[in-house]
């Protein structure tokens, strides 16, 4: 059997890896989409420091979830003036990042809804023009400054795309824990457990490889073992960097694998019930993990590694999880066991639900 591992992004990590920028940007004309808090965290600041007469321009209305009434303003405005912008560096959690994807991508005739189009109809999109991106992310948790995709949501239409093109890999990632330090708990749980999502979703799953489990295993290790203690120590800079570097590596296995089950659970969660990102992709981690094991030994004896034996495994996650406060059964949501049943049925048919490794079997129960 032969496999495959591909990661293009140059990932620089380490406290103070930010004073790198100027170098990379190298003398490019900027644009820095970032989150609206970012003033008055003094991030701006910062970056109008590093990058002086480069930064040309800041867009910091980005907003959770992007959605595409926000999304097509900023699209339209940003390319109406192509030849201003050299480059794009997102900073930010998911959000600034995935934002940055998309207007990294034009279309020929500068309009969003071309893109939005080819979204909707699964076809491929061909961009136009295209601009270099640099991600820093402000967040543990999200793999987006080392993966190609960005999530699109319609909160109007219920629904949810995802952008994935050879284009929209950031040229570079910069991960540093310094900038994670002033994250209020709550974000710093939701993207903790998007990281371990991220890490056991790489492992249940049919695109799994012995490159992807190395990081996955690493990953599921570190957040057990650092979430915790984070949470009771938010400005400890060895326990950020600890987390800061699970989440690359749970990036680094996903980006080769996608996301999985729990994943195609966690957008209907989030469309229909408002769960945040972090929180709608993690609850369901014990029942899919219970869902997950005897159906390849292979795949078994990785999870072993990663979580211990099996017989006792999604107990012990769901002990972990309800420890930080995050209980796990869709009817804490508000969703009834028919409900439960039939969206869970309903993930397993979608591109990210038949990534998992069980996702033949429809013997599942909420």
């Amino acid at each position: 059997m032969t496999h495959s591992y591909f990661n293009p992004v140059h990932s620089l990590y380490g406290a103070g890896v930010l004073a790198r920028l100027p170098s990379l940007v190298a003398g490019r004309r900027t644009t820095l989409v970032t989150f609206p808090q970012a003033r008055e965290l003094g991030l701006v600041a910062r970056m109008e420091e590093l990058l002086g007469d480069t930064l040309v321009e800041v867009i910091d209305d980005v907003r959770a979830n992007p959605d595409v009434r926000e999304l097509r303003a900023q699209y339209e405005a940003f390319w109406s003036q192509p030849e201003r912008t050299e480059l794009v560096v997102a900073l930010g959690g998911g959000s600034a990042i995935d934002t940055a994807k998309v207007l990294m991508v034009g279309s020929a005739d500068g309009a969003f809804a071309t893109l939005i189009k080819a979204l909707e109809a699964g076809q491929g999109f061909t961009p136009a023009s295209t601009k270099p991106l640099i991600a820093i992310p402000t967040t543990a948790g999200t793999g987006s400054e080392v993966t190609p995709w960005a999530t699109v949501w319609d909160q109007q239409a219920q629904k949810k795309y995802s952008l994935h093109l050879p284009q929209t890999w950031p040229d570079f990632a910069l991960i540093d824990p310094q900038l994670m330090l002033t994250l209020p708990a709550s974000v710093t749980l939701h993207s903790g457990l998007d990281a371990l999502s991220h890490a056991l979703e790489a492992i249940w799953n049919v695109n799994a490889n012995p490159v992807s489990d190395t990081f996955a295993v690493a990953a599921v290790h570190e957040v057990l073992a650092t979430l915790p203690a984070l949470m009771g120590a938010l400005g400890e800079l060895d326990l950020r960097a600890r987390m800061a570097l699970a989440a690359l590596k749970a990036g680094m296995a996903f980006s080769n694998t996608r996301t999985a089950l729990a994943h195609s659970i966690s957008y209907e969660m989030t469309l229909r019930y408002g769960l945040p990102h972090g929180i709608a992709c993690a609850f369901p981690l014990p029942l899919v993990l219970a869902c997950a094991v005897g159906h390849d030994a292979r795949r078994d004896a990785v999870l072993e590694q990663a979580l211990g034996p099996l017989n006792t495994a999604p107990a012990r996650l769901a002990a972990f999880l309800q420890s930080l406060g995050v209980p796990t059964q869709f009817a804490d949501y508000g969703v009834s066991q028919i409900e439960a049943q039939q969206m869970l049925e309903h993930a397993l048919t979608g591109p990210r639900g038949r990534n998992f490794i069980g996702a033949v079997a429809q013997a599942m129960t909420a």
